[in-house]
């Protein structure tokens, strides 16, 4: 489905992977609506962006905002792809230094915010996309976002792990329940990119390890890359069910 012209919505897209996103469509002449916490730069991006973004104050675990913010994007204009970028992580063990049990809310938190906002968005995004009449094929594109923690998560990220593992497994069967009404879903699992909460809160010489194990390219990866991707996801109509790695064929170890 060409990107000119249609209507997305980004979440997460006031800073990192989400703004390089609604950037990148934008400039691709598409209009977007960017989700984010109400205490997000949200709006000063949009603003930013010109008058093709708007902004939608969302926190993607709550269902009654995410029904309403969909309804309003629709009346707006007929949604057509979703760039799911919202989510986190929060160290966790199992077991602290002492051996005592770690908080479960430690876990259901992440977890409800990847997972259950993932699905959340999925699904009124798709009841949006599902009145759509077709347009190269396609009524909507659904592009989630996981991590290769998903497959290769370290000590301190079984949260995390777990959580990004839950997109991943419902990658396939959310395309193939929704082929039916012509809404394609992919997944992107990125390595590490050189985003806010990493650059900005990480110790340089943290950074620059990280950046040192990737193969090839050994650097951080650029949001535009990720951006990218997701594009030509939404424009390559077969692509459906697949959860795509961009890492620079990095595999996590333990630690």
């Amino acid at each position: 489905m060409r990107t000119e012209g249609i209507h997305a919505v980004v979440t997460g897209g006031a800073s990192g992977l989400g703004l390089a996103t609604a950037e990148r469509l934008v400039a691709g002449g598409a209009h977007v609506t960017i989700f984010d916490l109400e205490r997000s730069a949200g709006a000063e991006q949009a603003e930013r962006l010109g008058e093709r973004a708007r902004f939608s104050a969302v926190d993607v675990t709550d269902e009654d905002q995410a029904r309403e913010a969909f309804a309003e994007a629709g009346a707006h204009a007929p949604v057509r792809a979703l760039v799911h970028c919202a989510g986190r992580g929060k160290p966790m063990r199992i077991l602290d230094r002492d051996g005592a049990v770690t908080p479960l809310s430690t876990f259901a938190d992440i977890v409800n915010l990847n997972v259950i906002g993932t699905f959340t968005m999925l699904r009124f995004a798709a009841e949006q996309m599902a009145k759509n009449e077709p347009l190269d094929g396609d009524r909507g594109v659904c592009v989630l976002t996981a991590s290769i923690a998903a497959y290769e998560g370290q000590i301190g990220q079984i949260n995390y792990a777990a959580a990004k593992a839950g997109v991943v497994g419902m990658t396939l069967p959310a395309a193939r329940d929704l082929a039916k009404v012509g809404i394609r879903v992919c997944t992107i699992a990125p390595g590490t990119f050189a985003t806010p909460l990493l650059t900005e809160s990480g110790r340089p010489d943290i950074v620059q390890a990280l950046a040192s194990s990737i193969p090839h390219p050994s650097r951080l990866g650029d949001p535009d890359e990720f951006a990218g991707l997701a594009e030509h996801i939404i424009s390559n109509g077969m692509l459906n069910g697949e959860t795509i790695r961009i890492d620079g064929a990095i595999r996590m170890a333990p630690r």
